[in-house]
C-alpha cells in the first residue's frame, strides 16, 4: 500500500489492517506517540475543510510528526505556473508523506503517479477514502462485525462519499442500499464495479429511486449534504425539491432495524437532507464518526509510513 487514492484499490484486507490499528491507536494512543517523530506531512488543499484539517494536523502532532497547511489558490501549484509533476516531485523530496483535497480525481491520481512518497486522498470529486474508513471504524464500534450489516445511503448517489461507501462496504462483506432520484444515481462504472466485488464478498448491492426500499430493515441509515461545496446558489432551490423525498426523518429511521444508527460525514444542514429531530437523536453517531477520522488517518499515516 504506497497510496490511499480510492478504496476500490484496496483489498479487504489492507481495510480491516487499517480499522484494527485505528482501534489500537484510539484505545492507547501514547503507544504511539513518537511513530512518525520528525516526520513530515504536507496538507495540500484546493477545497475548504474543517473536519479534514483539524484530523491530519492534530493526528500528525499526536504520533509526532508536524503538518504543513499548503493553500493551492496562493501557490504557484494553484495559479497554473507550475505542473502538479514538477510541484509533487519536489515535495517528495521535502517531506515523507502527502495529503491532498481536490477537486478533480485525475490530479490526485497524477500526483501518486509522480510521488515517491505516500500520497492520501482527503477528497475529490470522485472519492472520499478516509470518510468511509473513519465511517467503517464507527460502524465497528456500535455493531461489531461489519460483514453482514445492511447500510441505506439516501440522497445524492453521484457523489464521492456514495461512491466510497459502496466500496468499503462492499470490500467489508456488508450490504449497501443507495436510494437516489433519477439523474442523481451512482456513477455506472462504480456500480458495475461493487456488483462485482459484492459477488466474490458474499455481499448485496442495490441501487433504487425508492427511498423506502433502501432504508427498510437497515442497520445504518447515512446521508450527505445536499449542498456540497460546489453547488451553485442558483440551483440550491431546485435540489431541495429533487432531494426532499430522501430526507431522513424519525419516520424514514422507523423503517430502518429497530437498533439502527444514523450517520451524517458533516457538514448538515438541519431540515434539508436530516430533520433536527434525526441527528440530534438517540440514534445518532454523527458525532463519534467525525471523531474517529482523527484515529482513521492516524493508523492510514502509520500503515503507509511502515511505521506500525
Amino acid at each position: 500500500m504506497k497510496h490511499l487514492i480510492s478504496l476500490k484499490d484496496w483489498s479487504s484486507e489492507d481495510i480491516f489492517g487499517v480499522l484494527d490499528l485505528a482501534a489500537k491507536v484510539k484505545a492507547a494512543p501514547e503507544q504511539f506517540a513518537d511513530a512518525l517523530k520528525r516526520k513530515t506531512l504536507l496538507m495540500i488543499f484546493e477545497k475548504p475543510s474543517l473536519r479534514t484539517r483539524i484530523s491530519f494536523e492534530t493526528g500528525m502532532f499526536q504520533l509526532g510528526g508536524h503538518g504543513i497547511y499548503y493553500d493551492m489558490s496562493t501557490s504557484p501549484m494553484g495559479g497554473g505556473k507550475e505542473t502538479i509533476e514538477d510541484s509533487i516531485k519536489v515535495i517528495s523530496r521535502m517531506c515523507d508523506i502527502v495529503m491532498a483535497r481536490l477537486f478533480k480525481h485525475s490530479d490526485i491520481l497524477e500526483m501518486a503517479e509522480h510521488a515517491s512518497v505516500p500520497v492520501i486522498n482527503a477528497l475529490t470529486d470522485n472519492s472520499h477514502p478516509c470518510q468511509i474508513l473513519a465511517d467503517l471504524q464507527t460502524i465497528r464500534e456500535k455493531k461489531g462485525d461489519l460483514k453482514g450489516l445492511t447500510l441505506a445511503y439516501l440522497g445524492d448517489g453521484f457523489n464521492n462519499v456514495t461512491h466510497s461507501l459502496m466500496f468499503g462496504c462492499v470490500k467489508t462483506g456488508m450490504n449497501v442500499r443507495v436510494g437516489s432520484p433519477v439523474g442523481h444515481m451512482p456513477d455506472d462504472r462504480v456500480t458495475e464495479d461493487c456488483q462485482q466485488i459484492a459477488a466474490e464478498s458474499g455481499s448485496n448491492l442495490l441501487v433504487t429511486n425508492d427511498a423506502s426500499e433502501a432504508v427498510a430493515g437497515a442497520d445504518v441509515v447515512y446521508t450527505d449534504s445536499w449542498m456540497s461545496y460546489h453547488i451553485p446558489k442558483e440551483e440550491e432551490e431546485e435540489r431541495i425539491k429533487v432531494f426532499t423525498p430522501y430526507q431522513v426523518t424519525a419516520e424514514t429511521m422507523a423503517l430502518a432495524a429497530e437498533h439502527a444508527i444514523f450517520m451524517n460525514c458533516l457538514p448538515a444542514l438541519r431540515g434539508c437532507e436530516q430533520t433536527a429531530e434525526v441527528i440530534d437523536g438517540p440514534q445518532s453517531v454523527v458525532f463519534d464518526e467525525a471523531e474517529n477520522r482523527l484515529h482513521a488517518q492516524k493508523a492510514v499515516m502509520l500503515r503507509l509510513c511502515g511505521a506500525a
